[in-house]
């Protein structure tokens, strides 16, 4: 019994020692803004950068990941759960050898975990989080509780909206939502479809909106424009930041991906005082 604790206490220093992977929720206030879309090719940037990413596709029978990847994928994310698979098993290889886990189906909701799959959730979870420098959560569009309660989890937040005023003001009630049950959360609006991206009010909006009335700070990712060259490619399954490489929606991804990783270099982020994981594991407990 004794080793078998120095093992663990061994293997805890082991992890404790090692960079954890920056956990990202990015979430909709409501569907068709191209979430999934730049979830993917924000992550293939992040790649060019040495950086190593996984995307887990957490819109469980509604997913897409694999349908904008043009790929057919032999696992997911329910496999975990339903069939026992490691999750070292259910990861899968996309274009330029991008990891993800794709959404499924067959579970009615991910996100009502009780303790004991969540045990083995974090057990397997514990590889990864030394594995890779990114790992992105694509949410579903909306919220319930429990999925507000994952996304908080996270280390911070990504909401995509569109200039429109309805999506706008979806993504006004999502980040109201976050708020509500995690006032700390780190929270960046991503601006997508713009017709005009240097001038694009649409951020300083909903800012003033959510500083008003929320008292929250969010901070702006950027803005992605308008480009049918990004259609073109989803229509082919396909990445726009392989298939249009010289477009304005790929360099606009470009420029989004080195601000982002400036800022986070010349930026000390606050450390929450405890782990994805310990904060998930927080809400399963309380809400059993």
């Amino acid at each position: 019994m004794s080793d078998q604790a120095e093992r663990l206490r061994h293997r805890l220093r082991q992890m404790n020692s090692k960079k954890k992977a920056r956990t990202i929720a990015i979430s909709s206030g409501k569907g068709g803004v191209g979430k999934s879309n730049f979830t993917i090719n924000f992550a293939l940037k992040l790649m060019e950068h040495k950086k190593r990413v996984l995307i887990i596709d957490m819109d469980i029978g509604m997913g897409n990941i694999d349908i904008l990847l043009g790929v057919t994928p032999r696992h997911s994310f329910v496999d975990l759960f339903k069939n026992g698979s490691s999750i070292q098993e259910i990861i899968e290889s996309g274009p330029n050898d991008l990891s993800y886990i794709a959404g499924g189906s067959g579970l009615t909701d991910v996100f009502q975990l009780d303790e004991a799959m969540f045990l083995h959730f974090q057990s397997q979870f514990e590889s990864l989080i030394v594995s890779y420098d990114y790992i992105l959560f694509d949410m579903g569009a909306g919220a319930t509780n429990d999925s507000l309660h994952f996304i908080s989890s996270a280390d911070e937040s990504i909401v995509v909206t569109t200039p429109e005023p309805t999506s706008i003001t979806d993504a006004y009630a999502m980040i109201k939502h976050l708020v509500r049950v995690e006032a700390t959360l780190p929270i960046s609006i991503l601006v997508n479809r713009s017709l005009k991206e240097r001038n694009d009010s649409s951020f300083t909006r909903l800012h003033a909106v959510v500083d008003r009335f929320l008292e929250k700070e969010v901070t702006s990712l950027g803005v992605m424009p308008d480009d049918r060259n990004v259609l073109k490619a989803v229509n082919r399954q396909q990445p726009f930041v392989l298939s249009h490489p010289s477009t304005k929606a790929s360099m606009a991804m470009s420029a989004i991906v080195q601000n982002y990783l400036k800022v986070e270099r010349k930026e000390q982020i606050e450390e929450k005082p405890s782990s994805f994981l310990s904060r998930l594991k927080r809400f399963v407990v309380e809400r059993s």
